[in-house]
């Protein structure tokens, strides 16, 4: 007779309870935002300092990303345009970057992608003290692998050898999981597994791909920081189950702490969201638990927030359909 073993739980620790208390007041910034209601919130440390959304597809940039790239008005692509599309805005990840090649080169298509013709255009901005990567993700040179000086460069031979010659795209458009298309893109060099991830979820905004963000996650540096801090012992529980167990018990846990949490419009945390909470209640427990320490052992919060001055006209990929309900 098989015996099964029973896995130990994680234990909790007094950081457990502040990640659903900041999931709650954060996601309450975002609705007061939207709503125009000020002050936006009464906790002095979210007032000062800048942390992401709760749902990750509402951040700026995830909301560029979505409008202005993947569902781009009166445009046609194809889905290996989108592939591309995506994947060269997501490595730059910063909007001004994006704008300054659009401006330069009209539409980006796979037809019109030119790396040299990019490569150039990237270092003229860069002459002018531009700065064309953003400072969310770290990604390493490449140089060893394709040979240019620049990073710029080297980034836009990898569109090229991998995107643009159409291999990639055949690729995924077969994978039968979102795991698999983790998997597709973690074996691209100078990816790695955090960013594979990440990439994985901007690519399933679109239509090439059409999976459940619950089925599947892979924690992150900062993810693994939240997640010691929260726990005192993690049991048997591995980083993305302990993940997976915290999307879990999410309704559960508003209910206990007596917390009114403000859903997406109906729309429960996925995994992507219950991991980047971890790596933003890491941040917010420097200052709320100073005595709890995490992996990295910093102990302040860099960002300070800075009002916006455009406001988000939010959209979400229409599959999830939430739009409807932007009005309500």
């Amino acid at each position: 007779m098989e015996i099964i073993k029973k896995l130990s739980k994680p234990k909790k620790s007094i950081v457990f309870d502040t990640y659903w208390k900041f999931a709650a007041k954060r996601q309450d910034i975002f609705f007061n935002k939207i709503n125009n209601k000020t002050p936006l919130t009464s906790d002095p440390v979210l007032e000062r300092h800048r942390f992401t959304n709760v749902y990750r597809a509402s951040d700026r940039v995830s909301q560029y990303l979505i409008r202005n790239v993947i569902y781009k008005q009166d445009s046609k692509f194809t889905n290996q345009d989108l592939l591309l599309r995506i994947l060269l805005f997501k490595i730059f990840n910063k909007i001004s970057t994006w704008e300054y090649l659009e401006s330069l080169v009209k539409s980006i298509t796979v037809d019109n992608f030119d790396s040299e013709l990019y490569s150039k255009l990237l270092s003229e901005a860069k002459e002018t003290k531009e700065v064309i990567y953003s400072g969310a993700y770290i990604m390493t040179s490449g140089k060893s692998i394709f040979g240019h000086n620049f990073k710029h460069e080297n980034h836009l031979e990898l569109l090229k050898q991998y995107v643009q010659c159409g291999k990639l795209i055949q690729i995924i458009e077969n994978a039968k999981s979102m795991e698999e298309v983790y998997k597709i893109l973690l074996n691209i060099p100078t990816f790695g597994s955090f960013l594979a991830y990440q990439y994985t979820i901007d690519i399933n905004y679109s239509t090439l791909t059409n999976f459940s963000e619950m089925d599947f996650v892979k924690a992150g540096p900062g993810a693994k920081d939240g997640i010691k801090k929260c726990f005192n012992d993690r049991g048997d529980f591995s980083d993305e189950d302990i993940i997976k167990y915290m999307c879990d018990i999410q309704e559960k846990q508003f209910e206990l702490l007596n917390l009114e949490f403000k859903s997406l419009w109906g729309r429960k945390l996925q995994l992507i969201d219950c991991q980047n909470l971890f790596c933003e209640v890491d941040k917010y427990s420097r200052v709320i638990h100073p005595e709890i320490s995490g992996i990295s052992n910093r102990t302040r919060i860099k960002q300070i927030y800075k009002p916006e001055k455009n406001k988000i006209d939010y959209l979400f990929p229409p599959k999830w359909n939430l739009n409807v309900s932007l009005g309500g």
